[in-house]
Parts: C-alpha cells; structure tokens; sequence
C-alpha cells in the first residue's frame, strides 16, 4: 500500500507513514507489553498519527494482528536443500529458526499459532502461507507424494508450535532461588493433590528448550523417514 504523504508538525515534518513502519511498531508494542497492550489508539499515538488513518493499512485489529504475524514470519527461512536427501536436516534448521522467532517474539507465539486459524487459508495474508508452500514443496521434492507431504507439514508444524507454546509460557516465580521448588512457585501447591509434579521440579527448573527440540524432532523426522521409505 502506497505511503501515507509526510504531515506539518510544530517542529517540522514528519517523515512517511507505510505499512511497514506501522506493523514494526505494532510488533514493538506486543514484545514490549503483550498483545492486550495494543490498540489502535495507542498505536497511533506512539506513532504520533490520528488512529483513523492507521486504518489506510489495517482495516480492524484482527487484520492488523494477521498482518504482525505475516511481519515475524517474514523472518522465517525454509532453505532449499542442496539434494533431494537433505531435507530432515532443512526441517532441524527451520524448526530451530522458528524456535529463535519465538523466543525472540515471545509475546507473539500465542498469535503465531492460533491467528492462521482463525481464516480460511486463500483469505490469510500470503506472507504466512509462504512456509506451507515451502514446506511442501521440500518434502515432495524429498519423494513425499502430496497428500503425505501435506501430512508431514502438519505433523512437523504442530509438534514445533506445540514446543514453542510450551516453551515460552515457562514461568520462573524467583529467579535468584536455588531451591527447585521454590524456584518455580510449586511449594504452594498442595503436595496431596500434585505429588508427580512436585516431584518433577529440578526436571522442570532445568529445562533445556533447545534440547528438547531437538528430541522430538528426532520422533517426528523418523516418522516421516519410515512413512517415505513406505512409499517408495
């Protein structure tokens, strides 16, 4: 969309407005203070704009939130594989650059994973099916026919939201306790009615997102290699 032309101000001229400068500010107020935190008056405001003309680029907040999470994908590689045997290694790579997206954007995981969702996919922004097309057109080229690649996509892309989700929402009550349990808040849980958990806290105060990761990933590709070679 074209830019919004520069306006007078009492200390001069403002520079252009683009869709681009809005969704990076509105990316900006999501890391800085969660998804509630924006509006589009505030974002207006920060952008030092009337909120009515914002609507030039994002017609409600639902668009403006598909268009935010159509700007982190953006950031999202699926590289091509350098032979057709590569692509368990492309997908690790992917899987850990979305990990990095998360944890750099931790606010946004929540929108990641539910706002595709919430629409029909020819009515998504198109930035955000640019993976699934990727995706699939890695794992076809693997040897996948389409409905199994598109089958992989799945499996692939529900594990990792799945683990970033889980990832993120990990909350640390204190920090600078060394005690596990208290570290995490789980003393006051009633130890009768949450033994297993309480039981788990070092493994809990010790988690390893990028280990983990690369666990499951290890389930979920060996899956796929045993459905590939079954078609094959």
């Amino acid at each position: 969309m074209a830019a919004e032309g520069a306006t007078g101000t009492a200390g001069g001229r403002r520079g252009t407005l683009d869709r681009r400068t809005v969704l990076t500010e509105a990316l900006r107020m999501i890391d800085a203070d969660g998804v509630e935190s924006l509006t589009m008056r505030r974002l207006g405001r920060a952008l030092g704009r009337d909120p009515m003309r914002l609507y030039r680029f994002a017609a409600s907040k639902d668009e403006l939130l598909d268009d935010v999470v159509e700007l982190v994908l953006a950031e999202l590689e699926v590289p091509s594989p350098a032979a057709a045997s590569d692509w368990e290694a492309v997908l690790r790579r992917c899987a850990h650059s979305f990990r990095e997206l998360a944890l750099a954007h931790p606010h946004t995981v929540p929108l990641l994973v539910t706002r595709p969702l919430s629409t029909p996919l020819g009515l998504r922004p198109q930035g955000t099916l640019r993976p699934l097309e990727a995706i699939l057109d890695l794992l076809i080229g693997a040897g996948f026919d389409p409905k199994g690649a598109l089958h992989g996509y799945r499996l692939f892309m529900g594990f990792l939201q799945g683990h970033v989700l889980n990832e993120v929402q990990e909350q640390v009550a204190d920090p600078d306790e060394t005690d596990d349990l208290l570290r995490l808040g789980l003393h006051r849980l009633p130890s009768k009615e949450f033994p297993r958990i309480r039981a788990l806290a070092h493994e809990l105060a010790t988690f390893d997102g990028r280990a983990e990761l690369d666990e499951g990933l290890d389930i979920v590709l060996a899956g796929l290699v045993q459905q590939l070679r079954a078609t094959t």
